[in-house]
């Protein structure tokens, strides 16, 4: 007689399988609300300038309270996507800058003994300007050499820990402007901040000083000449020698 498989079940009160199903935590509704309006700002539903519908009819679309959908905008306007005022919420039209300035805070909040390592600053910072140097040999004009030989005569010829560090960092972000690519500025600028305000040693020698120069100066010819590979493999090495400048907190 054939027999039909009875189903496999846990004893009474067993929670073991409940404790592996694949489920998402329930959020606060304001924050499921912000998020879908972020993804339309993101996605390109909601564009800079345009006016979002008033908290009561938003409210009615999401079959929320109205004070859920206020905590929903105060959530989107703290992390800056949109303005309200009397005459409404509107979508921000995010600056570079702005964006530079959240992420720099977002890393200094982050590194430390228990987030990011200087080591993975350091990394993140090699895999972002190693290419800039690339691309601003391909891609610089003579604007871009007459600053970058400024800021070499500048440094060479600046006194103190501070002037130079300033000088020498400056050289590097005129390569990345140099590379062409805005996106590449907003992601170094916060890099290098974080780096100079918590990982920069207090005693660096005077005769590293020179050292960064030279290599600032072979950099810069190669970038002159248009020799990306070669501009590519002296930010390498200069970016390897400038680990010594910084001390690891971990």
């Amino acid at each position: 007689m054939k027999t039909t498989p009875r189903a496999r079940t846990s004893a009474a009160g067993d929670g073991s399988r409940a404790g592996v199903l694949p489920v998402s935590r329930i959020r606060p509704a304001y924050q499921q609300m912000a998020e879908q309006l972020r993804d339309l700002v993101i996605g390109g539903g909601l564009a800079p300038g345009d006016r979002l519908p008033a908290e009561g009819e938003l409210a009615g679309m999401f079959g929320v309270s109205r004070s859920t959908a206020r905590e929903a905008l105060g959530l989107l306007a703290t992390r800056g996507l949109i303005t309200m005022g009397p005459g409404g919420s509107f979508v921000n039209q995010m600056e570079p800058s702005q964006v530079s300035d959240y992420l720099e805070t977002s890393l200094g909040l982050m590194s430390g003994p228990d987030g990011i390592s200087m080591a993975a600053m350091l990394e993140a910072r090699e895999i972002l300007e190693i290419p800039a140097a690339r691309l601003a040999a391909g891609r610089r004009d003579e604007h871009h050499l007459a600053l970058l030989r400024a800021a070499l005569e500048r440094g060479a010829h600046s006194h103190g820990r501070e002037a130079k560090f300033k000088e020498h960092q400056h050289f590097h972000k005129l390569i990345v402007a140099a590379a062409g690519n805005d996106l590449l500025n907003v992601m170094t600028e916060p890099v290098f901040k974080v780096l100079e305000t918590r990982f920069v040693r207090p005693d660096i020698p005077g005769s590293f000083w020179p050292e960064v120069d030279g290599e600032h100066v072979e950099i810069l010819r190669h970038i002159e000449r248009g020799e990306g590979d070669l501009a590519a493999d002296a930010m390498r090495r200069h970016l390897g020698a400038l680990r010594g400048v910084y001390h690891d907190t971990d």
